[in-house]
């Protein structure tokens, strides 16, 4: 039997912010080592060094457009006649006292000082994961804006201000991607108890005994509420598997190709 996690446009947002997020580390990373074999490759696959920046500067207007999106469709969900329950709830990814509470007792218990954390529909690392992205957009993108178009920024501040932006931008950058192509990966797909995928964002559904064992509360919570009849879903079909699994696995593929080249290159980056 399977449970349903995500809904159908909680997965295409995720779909969308992967293959936006991969084309922005491919041509964001190819200018950055365009003096590079590495670099000059990267731009090659978005036709050029000039073309990737155009690419990358509206590749980042569609995000942006998605977080505008995201932004609505979260107010949406809000309950207007109980707002702080549907804030910090359990169903909410806004951070609260039970997540410290979770991380200190799973490092208790991995050191066999203690039970597992009993968790509920959101882990803590999970939180983690989605506040990274969210705040780190808009810093990339008011940036960006001003190294797209250093003129008009430099009508409004001093110009030494576009020397910060791009040392932020960059900063950013880097920070994103490693930890996507590092900490993301490896909780979301590597760990043993993922291994070799975990399928919940792309089938939209996870196994019961799956859900039971990382997430207990929030089974026990659905059974209380009388909703966990509503959740039941389908496995997903053996086609849809395959090709998801092909596809998460290039991802997989293509960002640790980026990754491992910009450590080897690192002391070529080109600062200008």
């Amino acid at each position: 039997m399977h449970i349903r996690r995500f809904n159908r446009i909680q997965r295409l947002s995720h779909l969308f912010l992967v293959v936006t997020f991969l084309i922005q580390s491919g041509t964001g990373f190819g200018r950055l080592y365009i003096t590079t074999d590495f670099g000059r490759s990267l731009c090659r696959l978005f036709g050029g060094y000039e073309a990737a920046i155009v690419i990358h500067f509206w590749v980042g207007v569609a995000m942006m457009a998605g977080f505008g999106g995201h932004i609505l469709y979260l107010l949406k969900r809000i309950d207007r006649k109980d707002p702080v329950k549907s804030i910090m709830g359990p169903d909410s990814l806004v951070p609260g006292p039970q997540d410290g509470q979770h991380m200190f007792q799973r490092i208790l218990w991995t050191f066999g000082l203690g039970s597992h954390p009993k968790l509920d529909r959101w882990a803590y690392w999970e939180k983690f994961d989605y506040w990274a992205v969210f705040w780190g957009l808009p810093l990339l993108a008011v940036t960006g804006v001003m190294l797209r178009f250093p003129v008009w920024t430099s009508i409004i501040l001093p110009g030494w201000v576009l020397n910060i932006a791009a040392l932020l931008h960059r900063a950013e950058a880097i920070l994103a991607a490693s930890f996507i192509f590092i900490v993301h990966f490896f909780i979301g797909h590597i760990r043993p108890t993922s291994f070799p995928m975990n399928e919940a964002m792309f089938s939209g559904s996870v196994h019961l005994e799956e859900a039971i064992h990382e997430k207990p509360l929030w089974v026990e919570r659905l059974k209380k509420d009388g909703k966990f009849e509503q959740q039941k879903a389908k496995p997903p079909a053996l086609w849809y598997r395959v090709l998801y699994y092909i596809f998460g696995y290039t991802a997989l593929g293509f960002g640790l190709y980026i990754l491992v080249n910009g450590i080897i290159y690192g002391r070529y980056i080109e600062l200008h």
